[in-house]
């Protein structure tokens, strides 16, 4: 088995613009340009880079929740096609996990917590006790398992994310993604966050790939760093290095630009 666990090699997306007048000429967009990337097995990498620049499309191709224009990606060997059937691509939903930026709007507020955090183990037929495993999941991540049966508005933002995080890794995959997760907090929720993040990856040995505009949530988490613009990665490599001794101007500017907050 080989260390790399996702492989994206010549991955582009192309969008055509909606029509704005009704004999107008509809524009094509390139949001993803022949881009290659490598995630390893067990590593922390963060994707950096301005709004559009291609991030969060990188994420959804990479998740097979897109269609890519040309490329392809592999996840542990195995090819990743989002035109296959939900079926199909049973396995790598059960591999991967998704935390998303907003932990109010990603909570149905009609469903216990319980529900919430549960539903990727029925969803994907995950077999032994699954009201166990949401009970064991809660206390993971450091809220108390009788919060199962509770609803998400009666929680603060920092609970609601732990318990998107829990919903992420109830069903134990091997890679969490994460799309600006920590955005929405204040400084000190997201640095207990940070904390938690830093733990599971240390205890299970989860592989995360973060999206991040806060250089210091991916200074103080991740071990890669990819920095992207047009839709292109224009400097890649380990963080301390990429971030204290930058080599594209682009980096370079963007570090400038962006303010820090270190938890």
């Amino acid at each position: 088995m080989s260390d790399t666990l996702l492989r994206a090699r010549g991955l582009t997306r192309r969008h055509l613009s909606p029509r704005r007048t009704l004999f107008g000429p509809r524009v094509r967009t390139t949001a993803l340009d022949d881009l290659d990337l490598d995630v390893d097995a067990g590593s922390a990498v963060g994707v950096i880079g301005e709004s559009g620049s291609g991030k969060s499309t990188l994420m959804r191709l990479l998740l097979a929740l897109d269609v890519p224009t040309a490329g392809t990606v592999e996840f542990d060997g195995r090819l990743v096609d989002a035109r296959m059937s939900s079926r199909a691509l049973h396995w790598l939903r059960h591999e991967t996990g998704i935390v998303f930026q907003d932990p109010y709007g990603s909570l149905d507020p009609r469903m216990s917590v319980g529900r919430i955090v549960g539903e990727p183990l029925w969803a994907l037929d995950v077999p032994g006790d699954r009201r166990a495993r949401v009970r064991e999941v809660l206390e993971e991540v450091g809220l108390d398992a009788a919060m199962a049966e509770r609803y998400p508005q009666e929680f603060s933002g920092g609970q609601r994310q732990r318990i998107a995080i829990a919903r992420a890794i109830v069903h134990r995959p091997r890679l969490l993604v994460g799309d600006e997760p920590l955005s929405a907090l204040d400084v000190t929720v997201r640095a207990q966050i940070l904390r938690l993040l830093a733990d599971l990856r240390e205890r299970t040995g989860l592989t995360l790939l973060l999206v991040s505009h806060d250089i210091g949530v991916v200074q103080n988490l991740c071990d890669q760093v990819v920095v992207m613009k047009d839709g292109r990665i224009v400097e890649e490599g380990p963080t301390e290095k990429v971030l204290l001794q930058p080599q594209a101007a682009y980096t370079r500017a963007l570090l400038a630009s962006i303010p820090t907050i270190s938890p």
